[in-house]
């Protein structure tokens, strides 16, 4: 049976998602949705799908639509979820499922009562090299003491990953960390029981802050600290430094070292050294097994509590 995919979001990300699937056998891309019909075409016609909108509810209307990923704005994730939900598809969201909890709540509400896949894109879950530091975690041979991660992107205008103008401004509390609340608690096998933010001066345009420090703490006593920026005239992306009992590991996306620098081979960790194709793989599978999915919203959920815990404390100054 060939899952059909509607995909939202021709963007960047969109486009990472049209690539991995590619490799996905029995999956086929169906209908594209995004805002500027002309550019929608361009990328549609590129990857050989007919269906083309603006509206998302255009394609849920499709009988043939079995799922849905959504690459839109941050702002749409969690009402486009239900949307998806409502109309009877499976659904995976780019992170983050929300920049409001109680939004996220009721995406997690939904799923449970309507027994379909919903996944959230937290990819470092699925990038070889952290799947290599979970699988000597899970085999016993390390634990983490402290992760020292930097997030680091250039972004004094708002453009996307692409260089191009941003129709929505991108944050760095909501999107970015949530990336390493959720890998940091996934990791550590342990819920977060402390977490502490600090950030600096609010940008004039943007309306955002353009720096901050996290710090979290697992009941287990491991540790994490969190810098963000986009400042960042510099090596740009996120750098995860895992401090372990047995090892230290450095991880640059899909790349892994150890403390000394010296590579080590993650190819074989997985099918696919792209994460954005295994998270894919991860929710097909899980809509062709009936199971829940890693990263699941129902798991991804404790991280969004986190980052509004954060949010109340920032916001009280």
């Amino acid at each position: 049976m060939t899952i059909k995919v509607a995909l939202a979001g021709a963007g960047a990300f969109g486009i990472k998602h049209l690539d991995g699937i590619k490799n996905i056998q029995d999956v086929e891309v169906v209908s594209l949705i995004s805002r500027d019909l002309e550019k929608t075409r361009e990328v549609a016609d590129k990857y050989g799908i007919k269906h083309v909108t603006t509206r998302l509810e255009d394609s849920l209307a499709l009988k043939e639509v079995d799922a849905v990923i959504l690459c839109t704005p941050t702002q749409m994730h969690a009402a486009q979820a239900k949307a998806c939900l409502e109309a009877g598809k499976h659904v995976q969201v780019e992170i983050p499922l929300c920049d409001v909890l109680k939004e996220g709540e009721e995406v997690v509400a939904l799923q449970k009562k309507k027994g379909l896949v919903a996944m959230c894109g937290h990819t470092r879950r699925f990038n070889p090299s952290h799947q290599y530091v979970n699988k000597k975690i899970k085999a016993g041979e390390f634990n983490i003491q402290q992760m020292d991660v930097q997030t680091y992107f250039f972004r004094r205008t708002n453009m996307n990953a692409l260089g191009q103008p941003r129709s929505w401004t991108d944050h760095l509390l909501w999107h970015h960390a949530a990336h390493t609340v959720d890998l940091f608690a996934y990791q550590a096998g342990s819920p977060i029981v402390k977490a502490n933010a600090i950030q600096g001066p609010i940008h004039p345009n943007l309306g955002i802050a353009m720096d901050m420090s996290i710090q979290l703490k697992a009941a287990n006593g491991a540790i994490c600290t969190l810098s963000l920026s986009f400042n960042n005239d510099g090596p740009l992306g996120t750098f995860f430094r895992y401090i372990g009992d047995t090892a230290t590991y450095i991880a640059r996306y899909d790349d892994l070292f150890n403390g000394k620098d010296e590579k080590i081979d993650v190819s074989k960790v997985d099918v696919s050294m792209n994460g954005i194709e295994l998270q894919d793989r991860e929710f097909f599978a899980a809509i062709r097994e009936g199971r829940e999915p890693n990263a699941s919203v129902a798991q991804v959920l404790p991280c969004y509590q986190v980052l509004h815990q954060l949010e109340q404390q920032l916001n009280a100054g």
